[in-house]
């Protein structure tokens, strides 16, 4: 163990969170830290080789006059507090940046990333707010590289229009088909905290960028048309699957029984057998190809009902809201009420912190009645469970 660094890194850590560093202190500070919570074992007497190496170290930074320090007359070191004014020596005896000079170099690089898009404006004027009031950036561990590649997928992301591979946005990104997958999780964090996406778990491929190639599935009381090819959906005993890339070769889409519904789950959906509706599988999102689809649906057949069966959850409802926002159809809630609830209530779930946070901010929409129910019971009630 390096136990200087140790000392001095923690010392440093203390004082870079402090009024003294951003010069707002009113009154003077002295930061200090006793050797046993650094090393446990300086206050056990069967560890003299411990005791013996830290004494020494300290010893050694008392005479380069970055700490001072209080010991008890049988030498036990009581407190190590740092000497301020040697503060710039310290940064270079231990080759470390000044956190002024990171928080500089931070504020640079998320200025110039301001002018993007709206979710990257958002996010880099809240940043640059925590840079000013000392306090850390959350995705920013210490690697600028790592930090100016999530910065780079933040900007460009937003421009992708066709379904692309992970890999390959990597690649024409970050020129490297791995480093995508590396800070993914933190790109999507910020893209749900900042942007307006229904499930975190589906932001990438709302944004078409995917890991395999998307399908639209869909059956129930229709007729397709793809390249001259008519088929009856009725006919079949099942669903059926087309690609993203035929979506462009769909020549008609007829709904027979006046009546289109998406669903969010795909348990529910591979059972759903109302013979009236034209059913479509949403996946809990809209993604580009599903969106088109239904965009394409309802150009050719406007007078139709659309409805959207999801979960009873603040999910459910989000991505309701959400499906409405992006496809601009009116779509009506099915099965998502009051009375469902109250007819599989055995088999509804508690709700979790979260959830009673999302379904409050929901309070003053169209769900507010089957809201507050929930509340009140203390439940919500996925598809799957719900009768057939």
């Amino acid at each position: 163990m390096n136990y200087a660094r140790k000392i001095l890194d923690t010392l440093l850590d203390s004082f870079e969170k402090s009024k003294t560093f951003t010069g707002e202190n009113l009154v003077k500070q002295t930061f200090s830290i006793k050797p046993e919570k650094l090393f446990p074992d300086y206050a056990d007497s069967a560890a003299f080789d411990v005791f013996k190496t830290v004494n020494e170290t300290v010893s050694e930074l008392e005479n380069k006059h970055f700490v001072t320090v209080k010991k008890q007359k049988n030498g036990v070191v009581t407190s190590i507090s740092l000497n301020i004014s040697a503060v710039p020596q310290i940064y270079s005896f231990l080759k470390r940046t000044p956190k002024k000079d990171i928080n500089n170099s931070l504020s640079n690089l998320l200025q110039s990333y301001i002018g993007c898009n709206d979710i990257l404006d958002k996010y880099c004027n809240q940043q640059l707010k925590r840079l000013a009031e000392n306090k850390k950036i959350p995705q920013f561990d210490g690697d600028f590289q790592e930090f100016k590649n999530i910065l780079e997928v933040l900007a460009k992301i937003m421009t992708v229009e066709k379904e692309t591979y992970q890999r390959d946005f990597s690649t024409a990104v970050l020129h490297d088909s791995k480093a995508f997958e590396k800070i993914k999780s933190k790109v999507v964090n910020i893209l749900f905290e900042y942007g307006d996406f229904a499930v975190k778990d589906t932001v990438l491929e709302e944004l078409n960028i995917i890991r395999n190639p998307g399908h639209v599935y869909f059956k129930g009381n229709g007729i397709i048309t793809i390249d001259g090819q008519i088929i009856d959906l009725q006919k079949l005993h099942g669903d059926i699957g087309i690609s993203s890339s035929l979506l462009q070769n769909i020549d008609d889409i007829k709904v027979n029984g006046n009546k289109v519904i998406t669903i969010e789950n795909l348990t529910t959906f591979n059972a759903f057998g109302d013979k009236n509706f034209f059913a479509v599988y949403l996946g809990g999102y809209h993604n580009h190809d599903r969106g088109e689809f239904i965009r394409k649906m309802y150009s050719l057949n406007p007078h139709a009902e659309y409805y959207h069966f999801g979960d009873i959850d603040a999910g459910g409802f989000y991505i309701l809201l959400h499906l409405r926002k992006k496809t601009g159809i009116s779509f009506k809630p099915y099965k998502m009420d009051i009375l469902t609830l109250q007819e599989n209530i055995s088999k509804t779930k508690k709700l979790t912190d979260n959830d009673i946070v999302r379904l409050k901010n929901l309070l003053e929409s169209e769900f507010k009645e089957t809201i507050n129910f929930m509340l009140e019971n203390d439940c919500k009630l996925e598809q799957e469970n719900l009768d057939k």
